[in-house]
């Protein structure tokens, strides 16, 4: 029988210490973890996990700040808006809701972020500081699974870890993680020849692919790992996961998996920020 890696059963367990270390904070000092959330136009997925993101963090006894700006802000305006949540001690962690404007240019805000409010784990320099093995906040989804790979005790070391997909907040640093784990890691992609070769070798294979069902369950191996970070409106994740399910060591149910635990990364990285400002 494989093992059911639930995101939403260790999301609900992290929570009670994430509002045990809130209270400790609010008690020692008098301050509460803030976390500042910007939100670019008027895009309704958006919004709504940028509610989720707020709701969470009244879960455990934070508070957030809600930046909300007009769909014609510039890149400019937007750095500024950066800048003052950079230099406003009370606010602890800083979210830019991606995907901004198309006019905007992305990756020069998220690198305005002050890399010790970085609690997204979005900055060059993050992941940079990341890969070296020096402290910094890992990007959010990457890092929820490393966490929910620890909690069930999934060995890591020597195994070999087919990531699929190589976008920078996901797919790049997830490889990064697994490898500073000593996994043997290869990066797969949209232009990758003979991908399901690839992914029959694998002891551990991460879908960050973002096309629904993409990966067939054929092409993974029996006692695999299987790691599904894909979520599509069709309820549905990138890999097709009940062909597999049977034959798996482990796997990530879709959803109720990965997904929870991206918000209660972002949570704890940003409970971490406010306790370093007070040592």
């Amino acid at each position: 029988m494989a093992i059911v890696l639930d995101g939403k059963k260790l999301s609900e367990k992290s929570e009670e210490d994430f509002k045990r270390r809130v209270s400790i904070i609010k008690k020692s000092t008098g301050s509460t973890p803030i976390l500042a959330t910007i939100l670019v136009g008027n895009n309704p997925a958006s919004a709504t996990y940028v509610k989720m993101k707020g709701n969470a963090c009244q879960r455990v006894g934070m508070k957030s700040l809600k930046i909300e700006l007009p769909e014609n802000t510039s890149t400019d305006d937007l750095i500024t808006e950066i800048d003052k949540l950079n230099n406003n001690k009370d606010v602890h962690g800083i979210l830019l809701q991606h995907p901004v404007p198309k006019h905007i240019n992305e990756r020069k805000c998220f690198d305005s972020i002050d890399v010790d409010k970085d609690v997204d784990g979005v900055t060059s320099l993050g992941f940079g500081k990341m890969s070296m093995q020096e402290n910094a906040f890992g990007s959010c989804t990457p890092y929820g699974i490393m966490r929910l790979l620890e909690e069930y005790k999934i060995e890591l070391e020597g195994k070999l870890a087919v990531v699929i997909g190589r976008s920078p907040i996901l797919g790049k640093p997830m490889a990064m993680m697994l490898l500073n784990k000593n996994c043997t890691v290869t990066v797969c992609h949209s232009k990758t020849l003979n991908l399901s070769d690839e992914i029959n070798k694998a002891d551990i294979v991460i879908g960050a692919l973002g096309i629904p069902k993409f990966i067939k369950g054929n092409w993974i191996k029996d006692n695999a790992i299987v790691v599904d970070a894909g979520y599509h409106p069709e309820k549905c994740g990138d890999i097709e996961l009940e062909s597999v399910i049977n034959r798996c060591k482990a796997y990530t149910p879709v959803p109720g998996g990965v997904g929870p635990m991206t918000i209660n990364t972002l949570i704890l990285q940003t409970i971490e920020s406010c306790e370093a400002t007070l040592k």
